[in-house]
């Protein structure tokens, strides 16, 4: 540890008192002892310890009032409880109510010091993880949704208002628009937000191991499973388990986890005793899950179980309005990350990026404005900073707008229009590039409403 750990050492035995604080002191830690609960409580009152090692049973104040109050002013304190074999029951019951672990008398002194030593660890990883926590935040790099865009406001706020509730989510959308994102803004927004919250792509497995990444195994399961081995719905108790790629999830698989959704308990592979687990499941799809279920590659019960709440994201072509804001998100964020002071997008850059349709949605334009950052030798992102297909062709894509895919028409007439432009207006250059002469140009202008006389 950092500092010399101060333990508080609680036990009306004398004896046993005495010889813990002995044991501790040997050890190098800063121990203060006493057999009163009541100075115990006072002592916590002047001041925090790393860890406190109390009898269960005591006059007056007991073990789990100690617990208790040390949870009300020192959250980050551990707590071991003392207990002798007749109530290893109540030690179970402090231990489930928030203390680390339990010490039965007689103590053997290997356990005294194994126990403490990791409770100690647990503390000061507690300590780090709060330090890193701050310091992320102070960098701005904490997962964060970047919109200006009123559908995606409505879309946010009702998020942090379904996020209080323990429903499970489903949310939609294309390949890159933020899912994993807003799964996490669930995450922070609900009562889970001190739990765990893990992720799984069920698209990255093999039927085999998506069980054993999900429900864990036991010692012996199968050849090489030499330790038991926790699940990802194990491990994420109390918290979220972020299940990306849903659909993808073979259909023996959506069994399982239906019945981890519905009986609220799992058995590990090679296992035969349930675990129950508090999980809350938040999953993602690009696809029609309803499409899914009627054409028999999804279970209807499992949609239902998990489509409680749904979500869709809009594609970044249908909020164009942020990309600016995006775009200078993600300027700065690679401009900080690579040590460079880029800090503009030219006319000409940003021009092209505010009508291309991004297929790969805002992953897409992050990992473009990535590039430009890095390729840039100035302050700027220019024109020749981006891929060479958003600046070679005509920046259109083959994406459904309101429900409607683009007539043959209206993809010539856009296309026209950007050779045009490209060229200066000069409709004989425009005709070469083309491929056709003048005249049929011009009968093609007429045609589409563009000829202007």
């Amino acid at each position: 540890m950092s500092h010399q750990a101060r333990i508080l050492v609680v036990d009306d035995e004398k004896v046993a008192l005495n010889n813990l604080v002995y044991i501790l002191k040997k050890e190098n830690y800063e121990v203060t002892g006493t057999q009163s609960g009541p100075r115990a409580l006072s002592l916590l009152e002047e001041q925090e310890f790393d860890l406190i090692l109390t009898d269960l049973k005591m006059e007056k104040v007991d073990g789990m009032q100690i617990l208790t109050r040390s949870q009300e002013l020192h959250p980050e304190t551990e707590v071991i409880m003392i207990t002798g074999y007749a109530t290893l029951d109540s030690a179970i019951s402090a231990m489930k109510a928030g203390a680390y672990h339990y010490i039965a008398k007689p103590f053997k002194l290997d356990e005294v010091r194994k126990v403490v030593m990791e409770a100690l660890e647990k503390k000061e990883l507690k300590k780090e993880n709060i330090k890193l926590k701050v310091q992320l935040e102070q960098f701005e790099e904490k997962p964060q949704i970047i919109t200006t865009n009123p559908l995606m406001k409505k879309i946010l706020a009702m998020v942090k208002q379904v996020a209080a509730t323990n429903t499970n989510i489903v949310i939609s959308g294309e390949s890159g628009t933020g899912k994993e994102l807003f799964a996490n803004l669930i995450h922070r927004n609900s009562s889970r937000k001190d739990g765990p919250m893990l992720s799984l792509n069920c698209g990255a497995f093999t039927e085999e191991l998506l069980a054993n990444e999900l429900f864990g195994h036991e010692k012996g399961a199968f050849t090489g499973a030499e330790t038991e081995k926790k699940g990802l719905v194990e491990m994420a108790d109390t918290g979220t388990l972020f299940l990306d790629e849903i659909a993808e999830m073979p259909l023996p698989m959506q069994v399982k986890l239906l019945r981890v959704i519905q009986e609220k308990e799992l058995i590990r592979l090679g296992g035969v005793k349930p675990l129950k687990v508090d999980v809350r499941f938040v999953c993602a799809t690009n696809r029609d899950l309803q499409k899914e279920v009627k054409l028999g590659h999804f279970r209807q019960d499992l949609y239902f179980r998990i489509n409680v709440i749904s979500i869709e994201i809009p594609p970044l072509s249908a909020r164009k309005d942020d990309i600016p804001i995006l775009a200078f998100y993600f300027l700065r964020k690679y401009s900080r990350l690579m040590g460079k002071d880029v800090s503009e997008i030219s006319e000409e850059a940003f021009e092209i990026l505010s009508h291309y349709d991004f297929p790969g949605n805002v992953r897409e334009l992050e990992n473009i404005i990535e590039r430009g950052v890095a390729l840039t030798r100035g302050k700027t992102i220019e024109k020749v900073h981006l891929p060479d297909d958003l600046r070679g062709a005509a920046l259109q894509t083959f994406r459904k707008k309101e429900g409607k895919y683009p007539s043959l028409e209206e993809m010539e007439k856009s296309y026209i229009q950007w050779v045009l432009k490209e060229v200066g207006e000069n409709k004989t250059e425009a005709a070469k590039y083309l491929g056709i002469d003048r005249v049929s140009l011009w009968r093609k202008l007429k045609k589409l409403g563009l000829d202007e006389g």
